[in-house]
């Protein structure tokens, strides 16, 4: 992902951090998309896998704290290698977060198969299961921008992040009408927004990761920018931002 340093162990140190964040987010990722199995299947052991996984989620997460202290510390790292650590450490935080949200679906699904919770099950869950599997998508696709700083990819996920928000629009209208309609749903619809909210926050989590993936790149911080604003700037001056974005 970097040039090449004088120290060859500089090198090693950034390759190291890269490579416990990619480790992080692939359970991640794997946490999220058992979630959606979850949904599917309402399979009890999917859900102690989850939480089986936030532990080593967790451990990764102070392990990267750890080697970038470390780094910063010993290396003193300017311009573009500080861009990279900082970045990742505000990526790391992101993942741990949606590792979390995928946690907390598990634990709610328990909780309605547990009660063998027969309302929840004739509610619209495929809108669920398709916002679920585009939230595990965009964490994917987030990490891969990643490692490859791909700018155009970050730029798409960005736009996709929409997409999520508008599926849990729908989705909550849906809801609503269910329960309107047989307030004996209620308690059983409150647990499904429980869950479609978490989803959201997932997909708000992958497209934080892209924002950063733009900030090492550019070195700008595009965080509450339009969308329009930071394509306008890509299409002038790709390699670097404008003055109103650094």
């Amino acid at each position: 992902m970097q040039n090449k340093h004088l120290s060859s162990q500089f090198d090693g140190d950034l390759s190291q951090a890269c490579a416990q964040l990619l480790e992080m987010g692939g359970l991640v990722e794997m946490q999220i998309r058992r979630a959606v199995a979850i949904l599917a299947q309402a399979s009890l052991s999917l859900a102690e896998e989850i939480f089986t996984t936030e532990i080593r989620v967790d451990a990764l997460e102070v392990a990267i704290d750890h080697t970038l202290s470390s780094v910063i510390a010993r290396r003193q790292p300017a311009a573009r290698d500080l861009r990279l650590l900082l970045a990742i450490s505000k990526i790391t935080t992101n993942l741990e977060r949606a590792g979390d949200e995928a946690k907390k679906i598990a634990r709610k699904i328990k909780f309605i198969v547990g009660n063998d919770n027969h309302a929840a099950r004739t509610m619209p869950i495929g809108d669920l299961r398709l916002a679920s599997n585009l939230a595990a998508d965009l964490i994917h696709r987030a990490l891969d921008a990643f490692a490859r700083l791909d700018m155009q990819a970050a730029i798409a996920i960005l736009k996709e992040d929409d997409l999520i928000d508008r599926e849990f629009q729908g989705f909550v209208h849906k809801l609503v009408a269910y329960m309107m309609e047989d307030p004996r749903v209620i308690g059983a619809g409150l647990d499904l927004l429980f869950i479609a909210k978490a989803v959201e926050r997932i997909g708000d989590h992958a497209k934080n990761i892209a924002e950063y993936v733009i900030y090492i790149i550019w070195g700008a911080d595009v965080r509450h920018r339009p969308l329009a604003e930071i394509e306008a700037a890509l299409q002038g001056n790709p390699a670097n931002p404008p003055e109103n974005l650094s």
